[in-house]
């Protein structure tokens, strides 16, 4: 669990978009990487679902959507950890750029509850509401651990 905690936490920022000028094979080594992080995180969530061959059927189809729309939650996480980066780096940053960040902070949070609220309900058609509900909270774990790692490394705003 901790190569897979470890793992998910450099995630947010290796699923950011490609840098300009970056080489073939440094884009392949991140795919490489975005592969087995994904590869850990649902061997993660298989060992802990206990999901009958019925369930299983349903639920992956639905598990791997969900991850392909965190991803676009994630990408605009990624960005935005680099455009404060940026501009922290840069020096003071300016009250537009702070405000820019603060509205696309508080959007990715409301992006992410809208996408765990319709989730949740697609599985509680598919699923038992109590295996819904631990996957919900799998889920949770993995990604306050990553925002916990997140807030340790991201300098506070001067």
């Amino acid at each position: 669990m901790n190569r897979m905690l470890w793992a998910m936490t450099c995630a947010v920022v290796l699923l950011a978009p490609p840098v300009c000028g970056q080489d073939r094979s440094a884009d392949m080594n991140m795919q490489i990487l975005r592969d087995e992080i994904q590869a850990d995180k649902r061997a993660v969530v298989a060992v802990n679902m206990d999901l009958t061959e019925t369930e299983a059927r349903v639920f992956w189809p639905i598990y791997d959507q969900y991850q392909n729309d965190l991803r676009l939650i994630n990408d605009r996480l990624a960005t935005a950890i680099l455009t404060y980066a940026d501009a922290y780096n840069a020096g003071p940053v300016p009250d537009v750029i702070a405000k820019r960040l603060l509205d696309e902070a508080i959007a990715l949070d409301d992006s992410e509850v809208r996408l765990r609220r319709e989730y949740a309900a697609r599985l509680a058609r598919a699923i038992p509401v109590a295996k819904v509900a631990r996957y919900m909270q799998i889920e949770s774990k993995i990604r306050a651990a990553i925002r916990y790692e997140l807030a340790a490394n991201i300098p506070l705003l001067e």
